[in-house]
């Protein structure tokens, strides 16, 4: 197929392709539909790292057994209000579906709930998770750690992830406002990408094995990346493997394999999401000050709020279908077909 080609289709026959193909590769139905939901939403919104680029590998890891695609996430309450999820070794997608069905009804006569995952897999776009929490009114931020990846402030070796944040809260007649970063100054790919090109990388990006700055890519990957924002970044990746690890009971990010191959048991990592109720706290004030917020930030030339770009991508998606690239396209008929 001409590499250049682009294909068209209807968001509903892509998130039946991909479950097609987990379901072929031995996943539920129930869990491949669940996660190729999730792998479309993070395409849709331009997050191509956590979209259909995923799918390859989420089938090569069911077939070997690393993603277990029956397991069923199974929820016990601890308290009132907080609740542990085991997802079993399988996807990500259906235990945060089950904790976000919880907490969006629990929350609401609690004030504050938390839910812990653990023996979990990839979060992929953390930001649509806390996004429909939003969508009923709540205030929610979910972290998740994941395999290591990134040394801390002062260290050599990789032994934290890349641990993503994500923060959401409802605006009364818009979307919510979503926040969503993963505390490494740059993403693993983008060094990947400059090792393809024969291209140097900036000095503060990575180091190598020796714990120098490294501006040759290839010593890049051999060695760790650096957080954002030098000891405070790091410390806030340090906080992440709290929650997730100690806290949820996940694997530590030096602990877990890698999201990428098929390689090795489950990764095994944590995720937690906690829900606020706004009533529970400035009720009706809410969504005025919310407003106020925004409307003054969006007020000064050349700033831009999280997310609006996003939301112009869905609209045009729901419109006119999700273009596919030839490559993309190729390799999910491909996946199909097997």
């Amino acid at each position: 197929m001409n590499a250049f080609r682009k294909i068209t289709l209807p968001l509903a026959a892509v998130e039946d392709l991909v479950t097609q193909i987990l379901v072929t590769s031995g996943a539920s139905k129930p869990n491949a539909a669940a996660t190729a939901a999730a792998l479309v939403a993070a395409q849709v919104d331009g997050q191509a790292g956590h979209g259909l680029s995923r799918v390859a590998s989420y089938a090569a890891q069911v077939r070997s057994g690393k993603i277990n695609g029956q397991a069923q996430p199974e929820l016990r309450f601890t308290r009132t209000a907080s609740l542990r999820i085991d997802a079993h070794g399988g996807f990500a997608y259906p235990a945060l579906d089950l904790a976000i069905a919880t907490l969006t009804t629990l929350t609401r006569d609690t004030g504050v709930a938390a839910a812990g995952i653990f023996n979990s897999h990839h979060i992929g776009q953390a930001g649509r998770t806390v996004e429909r929490l939003a969508e009923h009114g709540l205030v929610a931020m979910v972290v998740s750690n994941t395999p290591r990846a990134m040394a801390i402030h002062g260290g050599v070796q990789p032994k934290l992830g890349t641990n993503p944040l994500a923060f959401a809260a409802p605006i009364p007649g818009r979307a919510p406002l979503v926040i969503d970063l993963a505390l490494s100054l740059v993403a693993r790919a983008k060094i990947v990408a400059a090792q393809k090109a024969g291209k140097p990388i900036p000095p503060d990006w990575a180091i190598d094995s020796e714990g120098n700055p490294a501006t040759d890519a290839t010593a890049a990957l051999g060695g760790a990346l650096l957080p954002a924002g030098g000891a405070k970044g790091s410390a806030l990746a340090l906080m992440l493997e709290i929650l997730c690890g100690a806290l949820a009971g996940g694997h530590f990010g030096w602990q877990a394999t890698s999201f990428l191959d098929d390689q090795g048991p489950s990764p095994g990592v944590g995720q937690m999401l906690v829900a606020f109720a706004v009533d529970a706290f400035s009720g009706p004030e809410f969504g005025s000050r919310m407003t106020e917020l925004c409307n003054e930030l969006a007020a000064e030339s050349g700033v831009r709020l999280p997310g609006e770009r996003r939301l112009a991508g869905r609209d045009r998606a729901r419109t006119d279908g999700l273009v596919l690239d030839g490559p993309t396209h190729a390799m999910l008929m491909s996946l199909r077909s097997t």
